[in-house]
């Protein structure tokens, strides 16, 4: 289903940590007009006791019909088409999927809902590679006997972090926090522990753990995009012959699998260790 002739109204809020608020307003009109296309659809495939599949009629069947279950399914609908539209119309190139909230949804009345998500943030690196020579400097010391080691990876992090100036939205925390707390149940479970049996172990709560999360997924993000974009400005690039290199030193069939299904993603993998040797070579 598609409205491309109808004018959906959107209202962009920008919120002091770069998170992008939308508001979009879908028309009576056009929700109407999606109910019956979805009631159409409803009554063709219907079976009510005394008559063959979709020959009940309209009346008996809308009596018999979820409103609720309907408005679901014309939200599933409207409310993608009413995201894009809204993203094209501010011109917005978001990196994450948004987080839906939907007002209460009336017959007779404009259906609102709004989106929450988030485009690349702003970087500035500063003088990053100052920084970084001063952590290399120590491993490129040549001790007889001793054999040369190369910059501690946290060292390296910790002087971009501290030279940088970048400013990650909430949303993106949020949803790497939630991947981690996820990922924590999982193992938990796997355990046979339950999560407050697994607090009362390490001594935190579910606060505390949170925090320490927020705390890490802010760093990690940060670097994240830090080393994207020294990669973007030193060129460091990504060869195909690279990416089947890596594939081929997969130690099993099922992993080659996994990495030729997941190129792009391994490609970012490599190119964020040619960043960090080049950055262990300053």
């Amino acid at each position: 289903m598609g409205f491309p002739n109808i004018i959906m109204k959107s209202i962009l809020a920008r919120q002091e940590d770069g998170t992008i608020q939308l508001t979009i307003t879908i028309p009576w009109s056009v929700v109407k007009k999606a109910k019956e296309v979805a009631l159409e659809a409803y009554l063709a495939s219907s079976q009510l006791p005394g008559f063959r599949k979709g020959k009940a009629p309209k009346k008996l069947v809308e009596d018999n019909l979820n409103q609720d279950h309907l408005r679901e399914e014309v939200l599933r609908k409207l409310l993608p088409e009413g995201y894009v539209e809204a993203l094209k119309e501010h011109a917005l190139k978001p990196i994450l999927n948004p987080k839906i909230h939907v007002e209460k949804l009336e017959d007779d009345k404009d259906w609102t809902f709004t989106a929450f998500t988030a485009e690349a943030p702003i970087i500035t690196l500063g003088d990053y590679k100052e920084a970084v020579k001063k952590v290399t400097a120590k491993s490129k010391i040549v001790v007889p006997g001793k054999e040369q080691a190369p910059a501690n990876f946290e060292d390296i992090a910790k002087a971009i972090l501290e030279t940088a100036t970048v400013r990650i939205p909430k949303i993106i925390i949020d949803q790497e926090v939630d991947r981690l707390l996820a990922q924590t149940l999982d193992e938990v479970k796997r355990l046979g522990l339950t999560l407050d049996q697994y607090l009362a172990s390490t001594g935190r709560n579910t606060e505390a753990l949170r925090q320490e999360y927020e705390k890490k997924a802010e760093n990690d993000i940060k670097l994240e995009f830090l080393l994207q974009k020294i990669a973007e400005d030193e060129k460091i690039t990504v060869e195909e012959k690279e990416i089947d290199e890596a594939i081929t030193q997969a130690k099993t069939d099922a992993e080659k699998q996994n990495l030729q299904n997941n190129r792009y993603l391994l490609a970012s993998i490599i190119r964020q260790q040619k960043t960090l040797d080049f950055l262990r070579s300053l």
